[in-house]
């Protein structure tokens, strides 16, 4: 079984439309859409904005549903001049840019975990390869890089800029590395799959979101669907 996690509706409503066979269980204050897409069989959730919404969530469809692994998809910022509005990206690997005990010495984003510190936690690359080979079938070039996470809406092309030194971060976004957090601890495969709503153009940002978010959503439901079949 394939978990498939979005923050918001409109990054999971086409998925659960194409499921045949649904069923649908409220756990955790989140409802699990359970079928098949394609051939494959899934579990869809709709985690809600933020790293704990998207914890609870990941670490509720773990315990309850045992998938295969776990993929992240909606839309994110970009972090770098060369990503554009509707670019899809796959993450490479995940960080926390809120997380920050640097005044204690430590590295940027570092991660406390049971079996170590983490300043990135690895998205699990055979099926990161299937994701890219999904985006190749659908015409689409993406981008592969660090998606960087947190609790922030991030705005201004400076912000956006620094986390991209920081980081080498491609996109920002705010469930990504929550969801890579409890999938590393819990040995599940996960992978990230972004598409770009709001850009480095000089447009307003939260206009540009409002403006693209659900035309970028769809790219990645696209490709994601190519995945499933």
């Amino acid at each position: 079984m394939t978990g498939i996690i979005g923050a918001m509706d409109v990054e999971v409503e086409g998925l659960i439309a194409a499921m045949t066979d649904r069923e649908k269980r409220k756990l955790s204050g989140i409802t699990f859409h359970s079928g098949r897409i394609g051939k494959s069989e899934c579990v869809v959730a709709k985690c809600g904005i933020g790293k704990v919404n998207a914890a609870v969530c990941s670490q509720t469809m773990i315990l309850e549903y045992s998938p295969e692994c776990i993929i992240n998809i909606g839309i994110g910022g970009a972090t770098s001049l060369e990503t554009k509005t509707g670019d899809v990206v796959v993450a490479a690997d995940v960080v926390q840019h809120d997380m920050d005990t640097t005044a204690l010495g430590d590295p940027p984003a570092t991660l406390f975990l049971h079996n170590g510190s983490y300043d990135r936690i690895p998205c699990d690359k055979a099926l990161t390869a299937k994701i890219l080979s999904a985006c190749e079938v659908c015409g689409i070039k993406p981008k592969v890089g660090t998606a960087a996470t947190g609790d922030r809406f991030i705005s201004g092309n400076d912000e956006r800029l620094r986390l991209n030194k920081l980081f080498g971060a491609v996109v920002c976004e705010m469930e990504g590395g929550s969801i890579g957090q409890v999938c590393f601890i819990n040995d599940v495969p996960f992978a990230i799959l972004r598409s770009i709503s709001d850009s480095m153009s000089g447009e307003d940002d939260s206009v540009e979101y409002m403006t693209f978010c659900e035309s970028a959503a769809q790219r990645s439901v696209e490709v994601l669907k190519r995945f499933l079949e």
